[in-house]
């Protein structure tokens, strides 16, 4: 259970609950191992009542005369402890039971915050599907340790001592047969428990697997059905879903066995009761009210016994999902803030010799790549695909830390700036545009919380995709689907502009963002931005080269290196990269005007 202790803090913080709630149960056994004494008591009163009146000759009519009366108080009283057993035991669950769904919202929120706070690398080492997993299935997993097993366990506990003591107060002798078989009883819990809590965690694995696939397949079911492979997956899908089923049988099967010996060796209590008590009755050591009480303690003990099995299930299968829960809660994010300041970035930008390799696959993205610009200017970066980019926005971002050279922001190394400021001054568009399942209004004010509706419209103009938004069923509050998918990619590609310009940042980073574009909107969007960013420090990321928008700098990626850097007119001179790049835009230009 070492993987459980992390939970304590938990029910620390939670103790006064807690603390009520294991009162109430204890008082509601209390005045359960009290119902068999009355019962007991009234069955010897009432052998003795009839063995006096069978000696005296009292007829029935006066025996039920003068029993009716006792035997009602006999039956109030059992009646009173049943009603207060009853108003505990509510009470216990109100307490413990609404703890553990207490602790399961703090546990769901740490873990989200965490998730949050890792790097993008955690993201590319494990998937959607299991990262779900461990916060929904696997939590709920904990929740049933935290609510039920602990509420029965002190429930089993103070059961047990309280029947057990009532027991031995009673008869010592017929107490020792009775409670027999109790060490075997202990010994297969624990030989049972093992094999439950390696099984447990099998079937959890197996369930993040396959909800990772579930997960990816939904992503991709456009690429799916228009390969038309939903067979193929179908068939995986059930491949999956049959190991996962093998694995649930298995635990099934192992609690199948645990459930019935745990009944068995009730059963072998209740006999040894029954004989030992007759015994000790034929020699006067015990009476018939006796043996009652033991066969009712026995039977009271069924289910705490039962429910042995049940509650270690519940706690190898908790303790299974909590140790998968803190492998992910004991990960440290490779890139932490260590400067809370508040301040302006300015929007100077240098690297200087920059290296990045990536540190998932290994692939070396940047080599010794040096550059300046200074707030204000404008830099187009060009390259083929995979020359390392987009790596540069993203070390921008920090998204990664360099793996040698260093990344200056306002004259200042980048992992000494806020982290927050950096990123609260940059608007960034990426190249694999990403919008919520919300509103078209929601997603552009995800840039600025504080944009009004007038500046949602006036930005969606300058990015021209205001007319497409009002084009929609219900305009700007149509919601736009998962990922947008009811809007074209050049739709989602000018909405993801106007959520980085409504942000009104200092530094602006696009991405190849106006890939799926025409021609007439990108010189729209084109004539915005050379007059919106006039004092404003830019990257443009692009494969192609863009006319009518004045730039500073050019510099060509090859292969993560730099291989051309300067003004427009200086590239242009050296006849390289840049030289081919523009006469072959004219000459597609000069095919489609002919």
């Amino acid at each position: 259970m070492k993987d459980l202790f992390v939970l304590n803090k938990y029910l620390l913080r939670y103790k006064g609950r807690l603390i009520i709630g294991t009162i109430c149960v204890v008082l509601s056994n209390y005045f359960k191992a009290l119902v068999p004494l009355e019962i007991g008591e009234a069955l010897d009163f009432i052998v003795l009542k009839v063995s006096d009146m069978k000696e005296q000759g009292t007829q029935s009519s006066d025996f039920s005369a003068e029993m009716g009366g006792d035997l009602f108080t006999f039956g109030l009283t059992v009646l009173f402890y049943a009603l207060v057993m009853g108003i505990f035991m509510y009470f216990m669950r109100q307490t413990i039971i609404y703890n553990s769904r207490l602790i399961e919202y703090d546990l769901r929120k740490d873990i989200y915050e965490h998730y949050q706070n890792l790097d993008v690398s955690f993201y590319k080492k494990h998937n959607t599907g299991d990262l779900m997993a461990r916060i929904t299935e696997d939590v709920s997993k904990v929740r049933m340790y935290l609510g039920p097993a602990v509420l029965y366990g002190i429930n089993l506990t103070s059961l047990f001592v309280m029947v057990i003591y009532s027991m031995i107060k009673i008869n010592p002798t017929l107490s020792f047969y009775t409670l027999l078989p109790l060490p075997l009883l202990s010994l297969s819990i624990y030989m049972v428990s093992s094999v439950i809590n390696k099984k447990s965690e099998a079937i959890q694995r197996q369930l993040s697997s396959l909800n990772s696939f579930a997960q990816e397949v939904y992503s991709g079911i456009h690429v799916i059905k228009s390969y038309v492979k939903e067979g193929a997956f179908g068939k995986a899908f059930d491949e999956e879903s049959e190991i996962f089923k093998e694995k649930s049988l298995e635990l099934a099967k192992v609690n199948a066995m645990f459930y019935p010996l745990m009944i068995l060796l009730v059963s072998v209590s209740t006999i040894l009761t029954v004989v030992v008590g007759g015994i000790q009755v034929s020699k006067g050591l015990a009476t018939p009210g006796n043996i009652a009480q033991f066969i009712i303690y026995v039977n009271m003990l069924t289910w705490p016994v039962t429910a042995i099995g049940w509650i270690a299930s519940i706690i190898q299968q908790a303790s299974a999902s909590m140790q998968r829960i803190n492998e992910f809660q004991a990960v440290t994010p490779a890139i932490e803030n260590d400067n809370e300041a508040v301040y302006d970035v300015q929007g100077e930008i240098e690297f200087r010799d920059v290296s990045f390799t990536y540190p998932n696959s290994g692939i070396q993205a940047l080599s010794n790549i040096s550059f300046k610009v200074s707030s204000g200017q404008k830099l187009i970066i060009l390259g083929k695909t995979a020359s390392g980019k987009s790596t540069i926005a993203e070390l921008l971002l920090r998204m990664y830390d360099v793996s040698s050279g260093q990344i200056l922001i306002d004259g200042r190394d980048i992992k000494e700036h806020n982290l927050n400021s950096i990123r609260k001054s940059i608007g960034y568009v990426p190249q694999d545009v990403f919008l919520f399942s919300d509103t078209a209004t929601k997603n552009v004010q995800f840039g600025n919380d504080a944009a009004t509706f007038a500046e949602v419209q006036e930005y969606t103009d300058y990015a021209a995709v205001r007319d497409d938004i009002e084009s929609l069923p219900e305009q700007f509050e149509t919601r736009i689907g998962e990922r947008g998918v009811t809007l074209s990619g050049g739709q989602k590609q000018r909405m993801s502009i106007a959520r980085a310009l409504i942000k009104k940042p200092q530094i602006v980073i696009l991405d190849d963002c106006l890939s799926a574009v025409d021609t007439t909107t990108e010189q729209k969007i084109l004539q915005y931005l050379k007059r919106s960013l006039v004092e404003k420090s830019a990257i443009i990321i692009t494969h192609r080269i863009m006319s009518g928008f004045d730039v500073d700098q050019i510099i060509v990626l090859e292969d993560g290196k730099m291989a051309e850097k300067g003004t427009p007119s200086e590239l242009y001179a050296q006849k390289g990269f840049y030289f081919d790049m523009l006469n072959e835009q004219k000459e597609e230009k000069q095919l489609k005007s002919a």
